[in-house]
């Protein structure tokens, strides 16, 4: 099979079509497995293949435990603990993992391939506990447990991804018999980054189109704020021209085009804004050009060789570290920084808005006392970007020892990816707090119209979110706005007169 480029915004279908590669020509495969069959006869030891594992790598293991051995790996290393892995990023770990496995460097049976491809092609996703992995030969424990099914043990999701149900029965309900590891199977299965990968790559993808919003946000608060245009001037940009601050001044020129609030206010004689609105683009350009480091690092592991030992064409089978988290997890602590400065400058504008500048309305209703207004919502933002501080410590300038020494550096890459999520998670609240208050600002600039691209911003969200004339239940506007964000049409709204958010 030839290799194939996965790109993180085409992920799932450049994933299929590896898959279907794989699938209709399984040469490499099968020329890497057979380089492990005559291994097994010349006599020689290999890791792994003939041998115990980690601080065991000394022990030789007789050819007639050599099924056992593998049996025994998958077993003693499915011990991870925790919340679930959701089914999505599950699916994912397994077609990483089918991808990996089928580029031929791993020696795996064609046997176990195939079934990991039928798994696949009937979403039958096994369930992983989410805790146990330190990211040092890989994702060990997540990885044994994506195993285990191959068993007839372990669980899978339900269709729904709501519960799991045991492996057994439903391979009973498939006809299909647990399979035989043979040497190198297991080893293959569990060394690898496919977890680390799978959360870094779906939080990633996420966070490319968020970064559209985290502008839109920003803009309709500026407008809202009647903040100047000024420090978005193109020429700022051009002399520290850093990719991501020219991108997201761009962005919010173009949503600010024709707008009468700016207008209004162009004479006012007020020199400079809060840093908030006036360094949007060096603060969300910083944090889009962190991320886009992360998506190359995490596209390279994704299109790479991360088991052990590596079986080679010319013969040879050698013993490294590519199963090591430590470009995972650098890329991944930088990632989740640079999205939590985004929801922290989020939550300094919908402060910003609650304190009545410029003719609106302290805590943004007519009518406060009786009522609170916008002032909790904002609380749930300042909690969430104080939660974000502590789950951005990098976890990879951490390192315990395990296997008795043998891996006495390890790069608690699995934490990060964890992490990664959580932070997200929270930012995208952040955000859809912001975008709501600033909506209900905006109402009160009225007749005057904000920017094409804001306008538009705030009709979408004014169908499914009303302004707020009293105190409500205000979680159900966080969570409409939740989803708002999550199902990306405010972005393909705005994007009017052939212009694409940068």
């Amino acid at each position: 099979m030839s290799h194939i480029q996965i790109t993180i915004p085409s992920l799932y279908y450049d994933l299929n079509k590896s898959l279907a590669a794989i699938e209709q020509d399984p040469s490499r495969v099968e020329s890497s497995r057979a380089i492990v069959d005559r291994a097994l006869k010349d006599g020689n030891i290999y890791y792994g293949i003939n041998t115990g594992f980690g601080a065991l790598a000394t022990q030789r293991v007789s050819d007639e435990e050599l099924t056992r051995l593998q049996r025994n790996l998958i077993l003693s290393h499915a011990v991870g603990v925790g919340d679930l892995v959701p089914k999505e990023i599950s699916r994912l770990m397994l077609q990483l993992k089918v991808h990996a496995l089928g580029i031929g460097y791993s020696g795996i049976s064609l046997q176990t391939l195939e079934r990991l491809l039928f798994f696949l092609e009937n979403d039958l996703i096994p369930a992983v506990p989410s805790k146990g992995s330190v990211g040092a030969s890989g994702d060990l424990a997540p990885l044994a447990h994506m195993s285990l099914p191959l068993l007839g043990l372990g669980q899978f999701w339900n269709n729904e991804g709501s519960d799991v149900v045991d492996a057994s029965e439903i391979m009973r309900a498939h006809n299909l018999d647990p399979i035989e590891l043979k040497p190198k199977d297991g080893l293959s299965l569990i060394n690898g980054t496919q977890l680390m990968s799978a959360y870094g790559a779906y939080v990633l993808e996420k966070a490319l189109h968020l970064f559209k919003l985290a502008d839109i946000a920003a803009a309709m608060s500026l407008e809202a704020l009647q903040g100047s245009i000024g420090p978005f001037d193109e020429r700022i940009q051009e002399i520290r021209p850093h990719e991501g601050q020219k991108n997201v001044a761009e962005n919010v020129r173009y949503l600010l085009q024709e707008s009468e609030i700016l207008e209004s206010h162009r004479e006012c004689g007020k020199v400079q804004d809060p840093y908030c609105l006036r360094c949007v683009p060096q603060v969300h350009g910083a944090s889009r050009d962190a991320v886009n480091h992360a998506v190359s690092v995490v596209e390279t592991e994704m299109n790479s060789v991360t088991d052990n030992p590596l079986v080679f064409q010319d013969g040879g089978i050698l013993s490294g570290g590519n199963f090591h988290g430590q470009p995972l997890a650098l890329a991944m602590d930088y990632a989740k920084i640079a999205l939590a400065e985004i929801a922290s400058i989020a939550e300094r504008r919908t402060y910003l808005l609650l304190e009545g500048h410029d003719g609106l309305p302290k805590l943004l209703m007519q009518e406060t006392g009786i009522n609170s207004g916008f002032m909790i919502p904002q609380y749930t933002s300042a909690a969430l970007v104080s939660e974000n501080k502590v789950l951005c410590h990098p976890s990879s300038v951490d390192s315990i020892p395990t296997s008795l020494g043998q891996e006495d550096h390890v790069s608690m890459g699995s934490i990060s990816a964890l992490n990664l999520l959580k932070v997200y998670e929270n930012v995208e609240m952040v955000l859809a707090i912001e975008l709501f208050t600033a909506a209900q600002a905006l109402d009160f600039r009225k007749p005057l119209k904000p920017g094409n691209g804001v306008e538009i911003a705030h009709q979408f969200i004014r169908k499914t979110i009303p302004h707020a004339v009293e105190d409500h239940y205000f979680k159900d506007d966080i969570n409409k706005a939740i989803q708002l964000i999550r199902n990306r049409e405010i972005i393909t709204k705005v994007q009017t007169s052939g212009y694409r958010l940068n």
